[in-house]
């Protein structure tokens, strides 16, 4: 087999339709208006920078390193894109760290940080913004938080008994909309209220209205419901059971049998006012609003009886303020929040989550919400270029995109004082 030199062709040729879908979106204007100006003998712009790295994870990359080692010449190709060193590039976002904020609480022990980052968190809206129409549906605003288990210096003992960081992130459907990283130590119910004030401050500056809000047990705490209140118009919540929520189950006279996976559970509601114990004695237990509490139960396999209802079933109960869905409608639309647990697979094995580059908090922070945003962009590129080119769904995972739109091989060539790329495959666009 002979070899011959060949010319200068990139694997990645798919990457210059995404560019410029960003570029006719307007995304590399949003970057350089939003982040602080650079000096003028600086180089590579942000607009470099950011789309420099978004490309490792769109070409197949798990690390900044891979713009040096794997992805240079093929990315450098391009006429209109300046590929930074990885060290640059990294250094770079260093700069857009903010030091992290200590929560001190009278119920909570200290060594509690939040790595709160507006700035970006303001882009990441203003990006999501232009790419999706927030104003065409009523707004459903889902919140969590995921553990990313690490060593890095300021990493703390989670609950799960290993160290890392515990972030709260919140969702519009499958775009990531805020991150706030927290320490390891710091559990999720812990200054969530300050945490959601943030959050619905963010998205209210931006003219994004949510109508309705789902969350775990961890968002079922008076403060929290208090910001949730203001911001929301309907609330569907996870609680946590307590002696006063049992005896509010036991006082459930109809229950309807439904069939689940082969099993029958018993549905019922009743109306429920929560946190009388925390005002018990004050003027403002009258304060207090009542809600639905929607209950399901399901017979306990060892046959203990609880004391407050004496049957033999384990409960799960929401709270809500919607007088309107049926509980059965409402079990549906909230137990639709465990997709959640799957846009966390893919942030973590798609997009970096699982490997942290920095040492600290707030810069994790700043590496959580780039690629956050590089989440939402592909979110955008795969619904619009499956339109498009055949062979490609909405629901794919990015290593079907790569392997299906990304990898053609592609040049570009200068004619007639124009550059034009030149496609080496069968890419059938629709037009």
């Amino acid at each position: 087999m002979k070899v011959i030199k060949s010319e200068r062709v990139s694997p990645f040729g798919g990457l210059n339709f995404v560019i410029k879908e960003l570029d006719k979106r307007g995304v590399g204007n949003i970057l350089c208006h939003h982040l602080p100006s650079l000096k003028p003998q600086c180089r590579f712009s942000w607009r470099d920078i950011f789309y420099s790295y978004w490309s490792v994870f769109l070409c197949g990359g798990d690390c900044a390193e891979d713009l040096s080692l794997n992805f240079k010449g093929p990315l450098d190709i391009h006429p209109d894109l300046s590929i930074p060193s990885p060290d640059r590039v990294l250094n770079r976002l260093k700069e857009l760290a903010q030091a992290p904020t200590e929560y001190v609480s009278k119920r909570s022990s200290p060594g509690h940080f939040f790595a709160i980052n507006e700035q970006l968190n303001h882009l990441n809206i203003s990006i999501c913004n232009q790419l999706f129409d927030y104003n065409a549906d009523e707004i459903t605003l889902d919140y969590d938080n995921t553990i990313c288990f690490t060593d890095k210096k300021d990493a703390s003992r989670t609950y799960k008994f290993e160290n890392g960081y515990q972030p709260g992130v919140g969702f519009i459907g499958s775009s990531i909309i805020y991150v706030e990283n927290r320490s390891g130590k710091s559990t999720a119910q812990v200054g969530q209220d300050q945490t959601l004030l943030r959050m619905f401050l963010q998205l209210q500056n931006q003219g994004i209205a949510v109508k309705r809000f789902r969350a775990d047990s961890a968002s079922y705490g008076y403060e929290m419901l208090e910001v949730i209140n203001q911001f929301s118009d309907l609330f569907y919540l996870r609680a946590r059971m307590s002696q006063r929520l049992e005896k509010a189950i036991s006082t459930v006279k109809k229950w309807k049998a439904i069939k689940r996976s082969g099993e029958t559970v018993y549905r019922g509601e009743t109306t429920f006012t929560p946190f009388q114990s925390l005002f018990k004695g004050t003027k403002k237990v009258k304060a207090l609003k009542s809600y639905r509490l929607i209950i399901t139960k399901e017979v306990r396999r060892d046959g203990q009886l609880n004391a407050f209802t004496g049957e033999a079933y384990n409960y799960s109960a929401i709270v809500t303020n919607d007088t309107e869905m049926e509980t059965d409608q409402i079990v549906h639309f909230y137990n639709q929040r465990g997709a959640i647990e799957k846009e966390f697979e893919v942030l973590k094995y798609d997009f970096g989550w699982q490997n942290l580059p920095f040492s600290y908090l707030a810069e994790n922070n700043v590496y959580l919400l780039v690629t956050a945003m590089c989440r939402n962009i592909y979110h955008f590129l795969i619904n619009f270029f499956s339109s498009k080119v055949h062979g490609l769904k909405p629901w794919y995972r990015i290593k079907k995109f790569i392997f299906r739109f990304i990898c053609i091989p592609a040049k570009w060539v200068r004619h007639a004082r124009q550059w034009r790329l030149k496609l080496y495959g069968n890419v059938a666009f629709k037009t």
